[in-house]
């Protein structure tokens, strides 16, 4: 109740100093400011009775392609008003301490500076907060379906000599739900298969919440195809914990009809389960478990001695398991043997700066491993940037991903 409590308030200040802005922005009682006023009190109270309503729209037929625009809309301009307000509480406690010097030392003559400084800031603010309006456009029209090819060649002592060089493309997070387009995840299910690789894994998130949402994608993505074919598991959004159902039956027969479509693709999907892969007599295993998460109240249905059981005497072993926060919590201090763990689950905030001198999301607040590749010990970690989006339509900095991994003996 508290952090609701705070997070009402923190949105209160955002929108009256959205206000006080816009409105300062022109001259007393003139029309523009009225026109502008207007304008601004028209677009806020839009936005907000739309987003409270946002979840009952689907009995509308609203199309993926309006509430996309919509969602872009109220993220940038919800973020850009909380820039500004930034800006303008700066100036307010600076002004309070300000007064109280004042108050104590005796009052000086500061009013013209005092309001030039006032108009600056506020154009200051202003135009601070088109910055990221202008960022989460862009990030939308141009970033949502800029997949990423990334290389990664992992050195592992024991790996079988016949694995040597052995290819596997890892896709995460597809929520299929969240998607407008399917031309661009056409030409990337090419571009995967045109790599030939050995092995592809799935490591959950089918779906936001409903299996019906792969409808217009599923034969779309049961052309991806490798040399021992598609590996893949369940993420949290897979089993429908976020929406009203009618009943528990009809939750019930929404998974299952979502490991269907996971079949119906050709996908073999591991539910606590495993493959052994064979080349020249010689075995890997690729080990598969349901979300488990240690952070933030996500479920655990994952079962690893149910996925571990029958792989003892395998040297080398890969583990699909969505959640991140599930290697340090379960896989490392119990499972030794596991040499790879394939992750996904945050998107990598679809938000923050990367590049060879910085690595920064605001997930990584919440998430010790959040984007690329971790080791501890002879153990490794991989965490998928996502495939596509959910929430925001769109991605800024940490663009959607596809990983390329290449095992090598040494």
């Amino acid at each position: 109740m508290v952090r609701v409590a705070i997070a009402f308030g923190i949105l209160v200040l955002v929108e009256v100093y959205g206000f006080m802005g816009i409105k300062n922005l022109f001259a007393p009682d003139s029309v523009s400011r009225k026109v502008a006023i207007a304008t601004y009190l028209a677009i806020t109270t839009f936005m907000w009775i739309a987003f409270i309503s946002f979840r009952s729209w689907g009995q509308y037929q609203m199309s993926r392609e309006a509430k996309a625009i919509f969602a872009t809309l109220f993220i940038a301009f919800t973020v850009a008003k909380l820039v500004a307000a930034i800006i303008f509480l700066g100036e307010d406690i600076t002004r309070v301490i300000r007064t109280a010097i004042n108050y104590v030392s005796g009052p000086a003559d500061k009013e013209a500076l005092r309001v030039s400084r006032s108009a600056f800031l506020n154009k200051l603010a202003i135009g601070a907060a088109a910055v990221p309006f202008g960022a989460f456009i862009y990030g939308a029209i141009n970033n949502a379906y800029n997949y990423q090819f990334k290389k990664v060649t992992i050195n592992f002592p024991n790996l079988p000599e016949a694995f040597d060089g052995f290819t596997l493309v890892q896709l995460s997070d597809i929520h299929s739900g969240s998607f407008t387009r399917s031309h661009p995840i056409e030409e990337v299910i090419q571009k995967i298969n045109a790599l030939n690789a050995d092995a592809i894994c799935f490591t959950g998130d089918l779906v936001n919440n409903e299996a019906t949402e792969m409808k217009d994608y599923k034969a779309i993505f049961s052309k991806l195809s490798s040399k021992h074919g598609v590996y893949s598991i369940t993420g949290n959004h897979d089993y429908g914990d976020y929406v009203q159902w009618d009943s528990a039956e009809a939750k019930k027969a929404n998974f299952a009809q979502l490991v269907n479509t996971h079949k119906e693709m050709g996908w073999d999907i591991l539910m606590n389960e495993h493959r052994i892969l064979e080349r020249d007599g010689q075995k890997i295993a690729i080990l598969g478990i349901e979300n488990w998460g240690a952070k933030m109240h996500f479920p655990k249905y994952g079962k690893m001695p149910l996925a571990h059981k029958g792989t003892e005497d395998v040297p080398f072993k890969v583990l699909l398991s969505h959640d991140p926060s599930h290697w340090d919590a379960q896989v490392t201090p119990e499972y030794k043997d596991i040499d790879l763990t394939l992750s996904g689950h945050t998107h990598g905030f679809q938000f923050g700066i990367e590049n060879k001198w910085i690595k920064w999301s605001p997930v990584q607040f919440a998430y010790k491993q959040w984007a690329g590749l971790y080791q501890e010990g002879k153990q490794y970690l991989y965490v998928n940037r996502g495939f596509g989006f959910l929430g925001y339509p769109g991605r800024i900095g940490i663009l959607p991903e596809v990983t390329v991994f290449e095992f090598k003996k040494g």
